[in-house]
């Protein structure tokens, strides 16, 4: 009886993130975040400093949180929820998100743990 009850509520949750619409048509699976990077123009320091072109040539390590995946499962069964949510502007490792292009932009797939922290 008891499996009954957490297949239900396992569905339930999984119905929930089905409802939830990616803008941009993409929904990351399990722990799992698409990520718009920092556009190259929008490269400045907080002091309003210009950071010269040369830097453009390394993959950017900022960006917006654009969809999140449901969270992984933890050994008990039970969703662990995802720290992040869409619209956060994150810094994540540079060599940890897949490339991906929708509608020729140019996106990143990063696991949660790539990610080092959330900007305010």
């Amino acid at each position: 009886m008891k499996k009954n009850i957490k297949k239900t509520k396992k569905n339930k949750k999984i119905g929930l993130v089905k409802a939830l619409k990616s803008t941009v048509g993409v929904m990351p699976l399990g722990d799992r975040v698409l990520v718009l990077p920092l556009d190259k123009n929008e490269k400045t320091s907080a002091s309003g400093i210009i950071i010269p072109e040369t830097i453009d040539k390394e993959r950017p390590d900022t960006g917006t949180v654009v969809a999140v995946g449901p969270g992984k499962y933890n050994e008990d069964g039970e969703l662990m929820p995802m720290s992040v949510k869409v619209g956060d502007k994150v810094i994540f490792s540079k060599y940890g998100p897949d490339e991906i292009k929708i509608s020729d932009k140019e996106y990143y797939v990063i696991s949660e743990s790539n990610i080092l922290a959330i900007i305010d």
